[in-house]
């Protein structure tokens, strides 16, 4: 049995013997939109839980997040009709009061090259913002009631109307993307983001769940204080094509957009495995060592307890983050990163390493990637040749039960 397995911008081929047991998991199938710029525009004419564009206060001034290229947003796609509206909406406005923020979070701001990959051309005028989580000027909007300090990009900040655009995926603590992260995340200072994500220790930060989640629920409530007013979220297939588009008050369009991609996403299974496959997606989902961890958090998710796990993500721009990277190599092994990190004070970047070795310390876990071996082992990873390693693992194993994750990434797992 041959199996192509997305990495980076393209497949590696996996070959299984035939007469083992293999399950082949990927996105439930969906049809995606026929007309994407048609259901966006349908969206914003009826919004959920807010007013129109049209029917608001004219504002002075207008900021529109949008993520940068580790998410595959459309927003080449999808900016330019939003511009539109606004300018139709509002036609005293000029295209000086609009600003779009390509917002982050912890990664580095984006260059002129990535800017330019990731917006369309004609932005109608409007500045641009890359913001830096490290640097960028913020403003503060007081604190949550988890105590997250609210301190937004004050380019954001400072406009009276406050747009995100992004996309709903599946998120490992979070429970689901979309809504105001793109700016409670993507926008905010290193503080506040260390702040949110030291809720992730709590056991309700999990996958796949909103309601009790005090990652996501603190980042609803950090929204809210911040004022964005309208979130303009897309659900993705496989494929990159939108198959639902979704506007209005950010809470309620993440909710909605979070049932399409249940649905999508959601992968059911009825016994644990013994070996599990699992490709991140591909890019941008492999696109670094930093992202990639999100796909070994779905493939141990139905792994038997000490089952053996094979990571395949290329990895193409390396490890992603230095703050991760100097900490993991700080430790001779996985148990002792993760006592470390238990015992201590929240730290970002850190976190990841956390997250790897929670994984590594109760599972065989192999990675194959395009990252040097040197590289991987320093991370506290066994780095390995796919098809090599599944070779050996199936050549020891009685009768062993196979799962193959084709976008890891991107889904996650529940008992029948």
């Amino acid at each position: 049995m041959r199996i192509d397995l997305k990495y980076g911008h393209g497949y590696v081929p996996l070959d299984l013997p035939e007469g083992i047991h293999v399950d082949v998991f990927e996105p439930n199938p969906v049809e995606p939109l026929a007309d994407p710029l048609a259901a966006l525009h349908a969206a914003l004419d009826d919004p959920l839980g807010c007013l129109r564009l049209e029917d608001r206060p004219a504002p002075r001034t207008v900021a529109i997040a949008v993520p940068d290229e580790t998410r595959p947003v459309p927003v080449r796609l999808l900016l330019p009709p939003v511009l539109d509206r606004l300018f139709a909406a509002y036609p005293a406005l000029k295209p000086k009061d609009v600003v779009v923020v390509v917002g982050g979070g912890l990664h580095p701001p984006a260059d002129e090259a990535q800017l330019a990959r990731v917006l369309p051309e004609d932005l109608r005028g409007c500045r641009v913002v890359a913001h830096d989580a490290e640097h960028s000027p913020v403003r503060s909007f007081g604190s949550t009631a988890r105590g997250t300090p609210v301190e937004i990009n004050a380019a954001y900040g400072a406009a009276d109307l406050k747009i995100v655009i992004g996309m709903v995926d599946a998120h490992q603590f979070v429970g689901f993307t979309g809504g105001a992260k793109g700016v409670a995340i993507g926008c905010a200072s290193a503080d506040m983001i260390e702040a949110n994500h030291r809720l992730m220790r709590d056991p309700a930060a999990t996958v796949g769940v909103i309601e009790g989640n005090p990652v996501r629920l603190d980042l609803d409530e950090a929204g809210e204080l911040a004022g964005v007013a309208l979130a303009v979220n897309v659900v993705l297939d496989a494929a990159k094509r939108p198959v639902a588009v979704l506007a209005g008050w950010p809470p309620l369009v993440m909710r909605a957009a979070a049932k399409v991609t249940a649905r999508v996403y959601g992968l059911a299974y009825d016994q644990p495995y013994d070996v599990v496959i699992a490709s991140c997606g591909g890019a941008p989902k492999d696109i670094c060592l930093y992202q990639a961890q999100k796909g070994l958090n779905t493939a141990v998710q139905c792994a038997a307890p000490g089952a053996k796990v094979l990571l395949v993500a290329k990895c193409g721009q390396g490890i992603g983050d230095e703050t991760y990277h100097d900490y993991v190599r700080r430790f001779p092994c996985a148990h002792s990163l993760k006592k470390d990190f238990e015992s201590g004070a929240f730290r970002m970047g850190a976190h990841k390493g956390f997250l790897f070795a929670r994984a590594t310390t109760r599972f065989e876990v192999v990675v194959h990637s395009d990252l040097a071996p040197d590289r991987l082992r320093e991370c506290l990873l066994t780095p390995g040749d796919m098809q090599e390693t599944v070779d050996n693992w199936l050549a020891g194993l009685k009768n062993p039960r196979v799962a193959v994750v084709k976008n890891a990434n991107s889904s996650f797992f529940y008992r029948k």
